[in-house]
């Protein structure tokens, strides 16, 4: 993802001319010691997902051009807590902004998202790093990150440990790209794990979604792989289990599932999140990992859309889904958070981009759409219209 001008005129307002201690001031319900999060417990339980100023400005900006004139129901998106996605090192600048107050009721997502040849198998989100800059990864990215968690004990934090990565591995291995990225991925993964695992913060490791690693093939496989890079990392105390479905369009409960009829649907029991969430979080834990999920459900509200499975890139007709909550019904699913910022395209359709990917420019794909990252207007109007529940 990339910051948008919205975004931009965010950061800009926040941080020009402001006084420094303005940053670090304590908010109102702030929390007033340290804190101390028990990664063996569902923490969700106790915290809401914070709505974090980025997206609240960017969605604010929306409002005010509806084209349908339905800017009240479109302010209220910007109440919904979301993940403010750190996909560069130029937009580690983004945190510290947005970690002015934050009450103590509340948890603050983070994506990590910036591993070097990131996104092996796409070419609509790929990254900065290049294959072999691991020690960049390390030294500018993910200590940058470490160094300002450590300022702000009083805050929690909840981490989304590189979308994508470790998933590719198990099904793209056949690629040469995915092949040259394998180590950094693996290696970078358990340096992130390691140097993260902080007190205030818990951590999900990115499982990819029920039409990725839930394929009877791919479970076990894709648990050993996340399995490996937890244990090479030490097996750190805060690292909670797997998150699903980031940036996905799946259904929590759907049966049957949106794809149960196609002719393959023999070999992929995890027909809804929640039987992956079920058959993944059993194969982490015959493989030595911490199992328990949170699920994205921010785009999950309105399905058919898509033609396949695996379409993944704006898909046409979504609507926002689920609220975050902890309330999920199943034990191993932590909770629904929204971790894509509904609005914010996944890819460009424009074909002859440096990153245009081609599901991006297939029928079920949303067009015009901009860089991924960058803000779309039409089809933030189009969740908010198709939302589920509405608002």
């Amino acid at each position: 993802m990339k910051l948008s001008y919205a975004t931009l005129l965010a950061f800009a307002a926040g941080a020009i001319g402001a006084p420094t201690e303005s940053i670090k001031r304590q908010a109102p319900g702030a929390c007033t010691s340290a804190v101390k999060l028990d990664a063996k417990t569902n923490v969700w339980k106790n915290y809401k997902l914070h709505a974090n100023s980025f997206y609240r400005q960017e969605v604010e900006a929306a409002a005010e051009n509806m084209s349908n004139g339905n800017s009240e129901a479109a302010l209220q998106v910007a109440d919904i807590g979301t993940f403010l996605w750190l996909d560069t090192i130029a937009n580690i600048e983004r945190l510290e902004p947005a970690l002015v107050d934050v009450p103590c009721t509340d948890i603050v997502g983070l994506v990590i998202y910036d591993l070097p040849g990131r996104d092996c198998a796409a070419k609509a989100s790929n990254g900065e790093l290049k294959v072999g800059e691991l020690s960049r990864y390390k030294s500018e990215y993910i200590d940058t990150i470490v160094a300002i968690l450590k300022k702000y004990p009083n805050t929690a934090f909840a981490l989304v440990i590189e979308p994508d990565s470790l998933p590719n591995l198990v099904t793209n291995s056949d690629l040469t790209t995915c092949q040259q990225s394998a180590a950094g991925y693996r290696d970078g993964t358990a340096y992130a794990l390691k140097q993260l695992n902080l007190p205030n913060v818990v951590m999900y490791m990115d499982a990819g979604h029920g039409g990725w690693l839930g394929w009877n093939d791919n479970l076990k496989p894709g648990a050993a792989e996340l399995a490996k890079a937890y244990k090479a990392a030490g097996s750190p105390s805060q690292l909670r289990g797997f998150a699903t479905n980031i940036a996905g369009w799946n259904q929590w409960d759907a049966s049957p599932g949106e794809f149960a009829d196609s002719p393959d649907a023999q070999y992929n029991a995890a027909q809804n999140e929640k039987k992956y969430v079920q058959l993944f979080g059993a194969a982490l834990k015959s493989a030595g990992m911490p199992n328990y999920a949170i699920v994205d459900t921010g785009r999950s509200g309105n399905p058919g859309g898509r033609e396949e499975w695996g379409d993944w890139c704006n898909v046409v007709d979504a609507g926002f889904g689920r609220r975050p909550s902890s309330s999920t019904g199943e034990t191993l699913a932590d909770a629904f958070v929204w971790v894509k910022p509904g609005g914010e395209s996944d890819g460009t359709s424009d074909s002859s981009a440096d990153r245009y990917d081609s599901f991006c420019g297939k029928s079920d794909a949303f067009q015009p759409s901009p860089e991924a990252g960058q803000w779309n207007q039409a089809y933030f109007e189009m969740l908010l219209e198709n939302a589920n529940p509405s608002f």
